[in-house]
């Protein structure tokens, strides 16, 4: 199975971003971590983005505020780039997801929520699966489980209040 790379445009993201090595390694998914920022070390993020294949199958990027790393990685690369948009400035994170989810046609940056570390994980995942039959049910596997678990709060929900 291929990587997956999960870049910080910073050291503080590492927070909010270690949400997402849980996912992985749930699934078994390979991962490394690295630190590049767009605008002060772009050479070695383009030199990572051009050399990323075969290793990775998929970039997770993350960054606040004008967080152009996705977009900068994604610029040098065809392979998959997810982007985590990280709330660290004035503007609750409204300005990383902007900078992340506004690309141009023909350099696309999967975008997920504020902070989302974790579906940026899940995201990544799924991406592999088409290639990885054993991904593909431990997912499945995975959604059944969280499905069971909803309706079983339901049920007791219902039990207690629905007179």
């Amino acid at each position: 199975m291929k990587k997956v790379a999960v870049i910080l445009g910073s050291e503080s993201d590492l927070p909010v971003v270690e949400k997402a090595f849980g996912v992985l390694e749930e699934f078994g998914i390979p991962y490394a971590v690295h630190i590049f920022s767009a605008h002060r070390t772009p050479a070695e993020a383009r030199d990572f983005a051009l050399h990323a294949a075969p290793e990775f199958g998929v970039i997770i990027c993350a960054a606040g505020m004008a967080a152009h790393l996705a977009g900068a990685i994604a610029a040098n690369t065809v392979l998959p780039v997810i982007g985590i948009p990280i709330n660290s400035g004035a503007l609750g994170g409204m300005d990383a997801l902007l900078s992340t989810v506004q690309m141009p046609s023909g350099v696309p940056v999967a975008t997920v929520a504020v902070d989302g570390a974790k579906n940026a994980a899940y995201l990544a995942a799924e991406i592999l699966a088409v290639g990885e039959e054993d991904l593909y049910w431990k997912l499945m596997l995975s959604r059944g489980k969280t499905s069971a678990e909803i309706l079983e709060k339901d049920r007791k929900l219902a039990a207690k209040y629905n007179k």
